[in-house]
């Protein structure tokens, strides 16, 4: 497992270095144009000119290559019944993911929703810790105990995958808040959908994060539909970028990398001196809300063909490879197969790995040593029959949520000819 990491980290970094090298192309800046202009709300606009480098363009077309190779193979495992519960993929939206990075460092932080694979590989999470976590491994993001809506690299400035919706946004503001008071000059991203844009928690995390200027950029990743109601159904103002108020806004077109990239730059510098800023994301999603939903009741396939024709963000970084003769059809043709193979032994190696122990169900939920942990070789607790308790003794068990769930469990195996005996520490 530790060489396909590796092996996944080497072939990231050399591949475009290689194409490069054997092209003999200048590693000069090129400076591109995004595809629409900004759209400022309280706030002067950035410029629509932006340096990229031969090594960044091939970059990039790797990285969304990757990503959504991916999210296609997650289907696939999900219909296979490999990868259980709730699946989102974020295939259509890799531009947001790989535009941002390119404009921070990983001290900055990240939270966002539960549409949360591609965010999380690039943050620098791996192949096999997706898949894993996809299908309840050990070797996962989450040890196998979090799935596709709760991916997690804290040494990478990512704190989640949330399944609640929107309430990662007044944690984003809170990771904000610690910034500040450490004084560390970085910024934390705080991402949502349209659909979780009338939140109240939003505009009450949003009203303290202004009040207190913190470093927040909140992000709210536009792809058009809260499940299956379009915006317009339910916004009476879907101009999202607007909905600060007195916090400046900005319009970006989610679908073009370095839109993206040009934006995040930009309010990263504001919220660093000025506080909060809200961007949002003009993009689209080619699967449905999650792996229940076709995708195709609520909107037209012409619709979605359309924006794959004329929107879709691998698509425009491979025009740009080619107008700036940095690559040839068959070298990406070559980037693809190789992305392919890659996701494949990744997914190899994630069906090998182990699922978690049954004990790992009580682990991570408690600090340590605060005497709350379970503990198979110290007190032995009948829990089948409650009556012998006192109350002193019963108000102590109950107030821990985790024994509580055991009672909940001992209850029911009691009626069966097996009976569960389960050790644990009282607090």
């Amino acid at each position: 497992m530790a060489q396909l990491t590796r092996r996944t980290t080497a072939l990231q970094k050399t591949l475009s270095a290689a194409i490069l090298s054997t092209r003999h192309l200048s590693t000069s800046p090129i400076t591109v144009e995004t595809s629409v202009p900004f759209t400022a709300h309280n706030i002067d606009p950035p410029s629509r000119s932006v340096e990229t480098t031969p090594q960044e363009l091939l970059t990039f077309y790797r990285d969304m290559a990757l990503m959504r190779r991916m999210e296609i193979a997650a289907d696939s495992l999900y219909k296979s019944k490999l990868i259980r519960g709730f699946c989102h993929l974020y295939d259509g939206q890799e531009a947001v993911a790989v535009g941002m990075e390119a404009a921070i460092t990983k001290k900055d932080c990240i939270i966002t929703a539960y549409r949360d694979h591609c965010i999380f590989l690039g943050r620098g999470g791996t192949l096999l810790e997706a898949f894993a976590e996809l299908m309840g491994r050990k070797d996962g993001c989450s040890k196998g105990k979090g799935g596709s809506m709760h991916f997690y690299k804290k040494e990478g400035g990512f704190y989640g995958g949330h399944g609640i919706v929107g309430a990662q946004i007044p944690l984003g503001c809170g990771l904000a808040f610690a910034q500040k008071y450490s004084k560390d000059e970085n910024v934390t991203f705080a991402m949502y959908g349209d659909g979780a844009a009338n939140q109240g928690q939003l505009f009450e995390a949003l009203n303290m994060a202004a009040l207190w200027d913190l470093p927040a950029i909140l992000v709210c990743e536009n792809n058009h539909y809260g499940m299956g109601t379009a915006e317009w159904r339910a916004a009476k103002s879907p101009a999202y970028y607007k909905r600060g108020d007195y916090v400046p806004g900005l319009k970006v077109d989610g679908m073009d990398a370095f839109a993206v990239k040009q934006a995040c730059k930009f309010a990263k510098e504001h919220a660093l001196k000025n506080g909060p800023i809200i961007l949002e994301m003009d993009t689209y999603r080619y699967h449905g809300h999650s792996m229940s939903d076709p995708g195709s009741t609520y909107r037209t396939r012409d619709e979605i063909s359309g924006v794959r024709q004329e929107r879709d963000p691998i698509e425009r970084i491979r025009k740009l490879i080619l107008s700036h003769d940095l690559a040839t059809e068959k070298e990406l043709k070559d980037t693809e197969k190789e992305v392919r193979k890659e996701v494949d032994e990744a997914i190899a190696k994630a069906k090998e790995s182990p699922l978690p122990d049954p004990s790992e169900l009580f682990t991570n939920v408690y600090v340590k040593g605060y005497g709350v942990e379970l503990n198979k070789s110290l007190l032995e607790l009948d829990l089948t029959n409650l009556s012998r308790f006192s109350v002193e003794q019963s108000l102590v068990l109950f107030s821990n949520i985790k024994l509580t769930l055991l009672v909940i469990d001992c209850i029911s195996q009691s009626f069966g000819a097996d009976r569960k005996e389960l050790r644990a520490v009282l607090p």
